[in-house]
């Protein structure tokens, strides 16, 4: 399976465990956005340093080609479904009292 497939498949579940299977409905929440756009940023950078000085390198036909401050838009969909997911079982674990 190909990089770009797991990175689609990776935000597909994110979003699934969000609203259907934990329904903490992060994702129609401002704060939850605001939250994301931080984390991006310093996705960005960190990535743009790894990948642009060639520490980390992709093989170009598992991913699509499409690239944003040298991070492959395929990082980008994983760090998505990473931050989202880490949310919403944090939330999902407050409102049961969790600590």
């Amino acid at each position: 399976m190909s990089y770009t497939a797991l990175s689609v498949l990776a935000v597909v579940v994110a979003v699934v465990v969000d609203l259907c299977v934990l329904r903490t409905t992060l994702l129609f929440r401002r704060i939850y956005w605001v939250s994301y756009v931080i984390v991006l940023f310093f996705q960005l950078v960190v990535n743009g340093v790894l990948t642009g000085r060639h520490v980390v390198r992709y093989n170009p036909h598992t991913i699509v080609g499409l690239r944003i401050a040298y991070a492959p838009l395929e990082d980008l969909l994983f760090g998505f479904a990473l931050v989202t997911l880490t949310l919403s079982l944090w939330v999902w674990l407050g409102r049961r009292g969790m600590r």
